[in-house]
């Protein structure tokens, strides 16, 4: 990758229930950047995908369960969210006041991924249905309607283990690697590397969201220019691994036995 790149921000508006995201973000695109060019790479919020995808939920539609009921009380939420989020999830691992700790997809999440935040008055979004499906789907309407072979990255963002703030993680991505694998490569010392693969589409969402914003910023998208990325059709989804070879997972697992 290229050791200089630049960033902009998408400031589209607020993106309502099933429009198309991809004009919107290719007008705002020509405004700020001049248009898309290939090696781009678009990063987009989860939430303003979801709502263009028509995937929010009214929460006086919902009636809770028994179950959510409980979650509810006992963490201190609301009982049709939390209704939401056991639908959403594959299981429940814990959680915290406010907030439900939840595997889905095979990765570990708060509330699974359902936000209120920049959703509608009464409303909540879940994650998109199928994130990888929807990067490539953005991308292949970017590609056609303008002609640049770009990559997609659908964005979230997440809190990490002892640390205090959110930081970007991709859970959709089209077009770029998601990850990189530098085992066995060389160290400064000549050592080969062993485990150490780069998070790419996680560190780039990163970068985007420095100007892309949680609150009512209005700029649901960025463009990462100049990475050097290879694009290629070839290049679909965010690479995880299981449980039982996560460390923070595994040394979870060991604890509640």
């Amino acid at each position: 990758m290229n050791a200089s790149f630049s960033v902009f921000g998408l400031p589209t508006g607020i993106i309502g229930q099933s429009e198309s995201i991809s004009e919107r973000i290719i007008a705002t695109a020509r405004d700020t950047c001049g248009g898309f060019r290939d090696g781009d790479v678009l990063i987009l919020a989860e939430t303003a995908v979801a709502t263009s995808e028509g995937n929010v939920v009214r929460l006086a539609d919902i009636t809770p369960t028994p179950r959510a009921c409980q979650l509810a009380e006992q963490y201190g939420m609301d009982p049709a969210a939390t209704e939401i989020i056991l639908r959403e999830s594959d299981s429940i691992v814990g959680g915290i006041p406010g907030f439900l700790l939840c595997m889905k997809g095979g990765t570990l999440l708060p509330n699974a991924g359902v936000d209120a935040s920049n959703a509608p008055p009464g409303c909540v979004t879940p994650l998109p249905k199928d994130p990888d499906a929807s990067a490539l789907r953005i991308r292949e309407e970017i590609t056609m309607a303008t002609g640049a072979k770009i990559g997609v990255i659908v964005a979230d963002s997440r809190t990490h283990a002892m640390r205090a703030g959110c930081g970007g993680v991709a859970i959709g991505c089209s077009g770029i690697p998601s990850v990189i694998d530098d085992r066995g490569r060389s160290d400064l010392f000549g050592r080969k590397l062993e485990v150490t693969k780069r998070a790419v589409a996680d560190n780039i969402t990163s970068a985007a969201e420095l100007v892309m914003g949680e609150a009512d910023e209005c700029t649901p998208a960025a463009i990462v220019r100049g990475l050097g990325l290879t694009v290629s059709d070839g290049f679909i989804g965010v690479e995880s691994i299981a449980a039982d070879k996560c460390l923070f997972m595994g040394v979870f697992a060991k604890g509640r036995r």
